[in-house]
């Protein structure tokens, strides 16, 4: 496979890969492919073999909760997903791959047999978002405490927590109790251009 541009590398990649591409588009000149959840292991080998991708930068879970709606575009896929973020150093290119998953059936293939580095992304997507990958050897939390209740970085998850923990001076241990602290939204600060723009630094 030759060096080209995004649209070549499209080109080549959905040839290659076949009917295991779902779909494809480009963001800032890099290609993203959603791929079938069920051929995501034979689709990352041919990558790594045939095409020269030989290195797994980065694996991470999505939540699509509330995606697009401010914008007025609300997002149509799945509401989780496994992102695969793909580097070629022979070309220097990059290609992210997308598996989406229905939120009743979090269930990815674990590719450590094609990239065993990839056994703490895939814990840590494990952890925050509750992404089970079938066939990794040692799937357990790896960022929250033992007995951690949830998954953090799901949008439906309390800023709060759940629970919080004290030292309980009469039990001399440390304890697990309710979250005491009340729950409270956040609005963000609506930067105002007369304020803060480049004509308030003309009438200064």
């Amino acid at each position: 496979m030759e060096n080209g541009s995004p649209e070549q590398l499209s080109g080549s990649v959905t040839t290659l890969l076949g009917d295991a591409v779902l779909s494809g588009s480009h963001a800032g000149g890099q290609l993203t492919l959603d791929i079938d959840r069920s051929r995501i292991v034979e689709a990352c080998r041919l990558l790594r073999d045939e095409a020269g991708f030989e290195q797994l930068t980065d694996l991470c879970g999505m939540d699509y909760d509330g995606y697009g709606l401010e914008g007025g575009t609300p997002w149509q896929g799945e509401r989780f997903a496994v992102v695969y973020h793909l580097l070629s150093y022979a070309r220097n290119e990059r290609i992210r791959l997308r598996v989406q998953c229905p939120e009743d059936d979090l269930n990815v293939a674990s590719v450590i047999g094609v990239w065993p580095g990839a056994d703490w992304f895939e814990r840590e997507a494990f952890d925050l978002f509750g992404i089970i990958f079938h066939g990794h050897p040692d799937l357990r939390r790896i960022l929250t405490d033992y007995g951690f209740i949830g998954h953090p970085f799901r949008k439906d998850f309390p800023l709060s927590g759940q629970v919080e923990m004290r030292y309980d001076e009469e039990q001399e241990r440390v304890i697990y109790q309710p979250v005491t602290i009340e729950p409270r939204i956040l609005v963000p600060r609506s930067i105002r251009k007369d304020v803060f723009g480049p004509a308030a630094e003309e009438n200064a």
